[in-house]
This record gives structure tokens, C-alpha cells and sequence, in this order.
């Protein structure tokens, strides 16, 4: 099935939907993308809970991110289909704040760190995008949430790695969405922007949001989230972290390449009986 055709598919109504099905953030069902010939994602189904905070998690190459963009939209997709609470993507993106990788943005772009918070207020602010007041006011409360206020007038290419990410992260709070996708919010930024950011995405899960993030530090799973997806171009496993975040899955996950002694360090959650 071409992307032409994906599109199409997965712009009609689900048959048959669960009657629960508009109270599921995330639906994936059969995901498939493809680079060429070689299988980036293949036929992965996962169902992110409402109000949770899930980790996707999974080794290098192991198409986390690519999972995270087929759903969005961003890169297209040989087959499957992708709901966002009960409704295909075209009609539900007003629900969706995505935050990119901060390696994938151009910072050298000459914009104030405000002007980019204004930047999720595209809806409210029209064609015109004439912003008022309340619009300014609105990105600084963002801004503030994440502890940048401070630098609402600095040009965003001045602020480091780590101060960048909060802004960004402040841009999808503008959008007060009920989704947030997040992919890898926590790489190459320092311990103050990490906890920072863990602590907003915490907040939201209280407000009955749900984050879902694209993760790599295995020893922050337990105490960051509380659902996991596990994949290695096709799943491994989903569930709670306490049931599915185990010593079996992490080895099948990553081919049997975790050493024991790196094992024990992530202080798994005990074996349910």
C-alpha cells in the first residue's frame, strides 16, 4: 500500500470503534514505515492509557522516533492506522503539542525566545497573527512554568541546549493541548533542565493530560513513567512499567546486549506474582 492510498485509508472512520475508544489518547494499530526497502517500523499496534506519562524505549535504530513521526504524520506510512482519541489524525491535531528533537531544529534562525512560545498560539492568533496582550502574557506564563521568563526577549541561538529544550517545551504548552508527544526531551540537556522538564510533564499528567516521549536513559524509566512501549522495529512489549519494564523484555528489546551489572542498576520493578 502506497502512502497515497495510507492517507486515505486512515483518513475514514474506524469501523466498529470500541465505544471507549474517544477516551484513548493514542491509538496505533499495524504501524508500518519503511526507508527503502529496509523496515523502519513494522506492524507495530500500541494503545497509550489517558492520563499517563509512556516511555518508548528501544536501541538505537530501533524507530522510537520514526514510530513517533509515522504517528504525527511527519513521515509517511505503508500501512495502518492512527487515532487520536477515537478520531483520525486530520481531525484531532488541535489536541496534539509535539516537541521535536533539538537536534533536528535550526537555532541559528533570528527569533526571540518569546516570538517562539508565540508560535503555539497559531490558532488563537488567526492569519493575520496579530498578537495582542493576552497572546504576550500567555507565553510568558509558559515561559515562567518552565523557568525561562527571564529570557522571553533573548535570541532563542543564544540560550544553551538545555534552555532551548524548556522553550520548546514551552511552545507546546501554549497549545494547551491534551496530548504531547515528546521526542527525546532529555538528550544532551543538564540535570536542572531534565527535572525541569520531568516536573512540567508531571503537572500535565495531574491537569488529566497525557505525554508520551520518545526515551534512551533506561535508569530513569521506573521513576520518570508509569507505561512503556518497548519496541525494536516491531514491539516488544507494552504495559505498565511495573509488569512489562523486566529484565526479559529489556533483553529481547535489546538482543541480549544488556550486561547483568547494567541491569541491576535500573532497579527493576520485583517480578509480580
Amino acid at each position: 500500500m502506497n502512502s497515497a492510498v495510507f492517507e486515505l485509508y486512515r483518513d475514514e472512520p474506524p469501523q466498529a470503534a470500541s465505544p471507549l475508544a474517544a477516551d484513548v489518547p493514542l491509538s496505533i494499530r499495524e504501524l508500518t514505515v519503511s526507508y527503502g526497502e529496509k523496515p523502519a517500523v513494522l506492524a507495530v499496534s500500541a494503545t497509550v492509557p489517558p492520563e499517563s506519562m509512556t516511555a518508548i524505549v528501544g536501541p538505537n535504530g530501533a524507530g522510537k522516533s520514526t514510530l513517533l513521526k509515522a504517528a504525527l504524520g511527519i513521515v509517511p506510512s505503508l500501512s495502518g492506522q492512527v487515532l487520536v482519541y477515537g478520531k483520525p489524525l486530520s481531525q484531532a491535531m488541535h489536541r496534539i503539542a509535539y516537541v521535536p528533537q533539538r537536534a533536528s531544529v535550526d537555532w541559528d534562525f533570528p527569533t526571540r525566545v518569546i516570538d517562539v512560545v508565540l508560535m503555539g498560539l497559531y490558532r488563537e492568533l488567526g492569519l493575520l497573527r496579530f498578537v495582542r496582550h493576552q497572546h504576550k502574557e500567555k507565553a510568558l506564563a509558559c515561559l515562567h512554568r518552565v523557568g525561562m521568563a527571564d529570557f522571553a526577549y533573548r535570541q532563542i541561538g543564544q540560550l544553551s541546549g538545555g534552555q532551548q529544550q524548556r522553550v520548546f517545551l514551552a511552545r507546546a504548552l501554549a497549545q494547551d493541548a491534551d496530548l504531547y508527544l515528546l521526542d527525546e526531551p532529555f538528550a544532551g540537556v543538564d540535570a536542572a533542565t531534565e527535572k525541569a522538564i520531568i516536573d512540567v510533564l508531571k503537572s500535565l499528567k495531574a491537569e488529566h493530560k497525557t505525554a508520551v516521549c520518545v526515551h534512551h536513559d533506561l535508569s530513569t524509566v521506573t521513576q520518570y513513567f508509569d507505561h512503556v512501549l518497548l519496541i525494536n522495529v516491531r514491539k516488544i512489549a507494552e504495559g505498565p512499567v511495573a509488569s512489562t519494564f523486566t529484565e526479559e523484555n529489556l533483553q529481547k528489546t535489546y538482543g541480549g546486549r544488556l550486561a547483568t551489572a547494567h541491569i541491576d542498576e535500573l532497579k527493576l520493578p520485583e517480578p509480580q506474582r
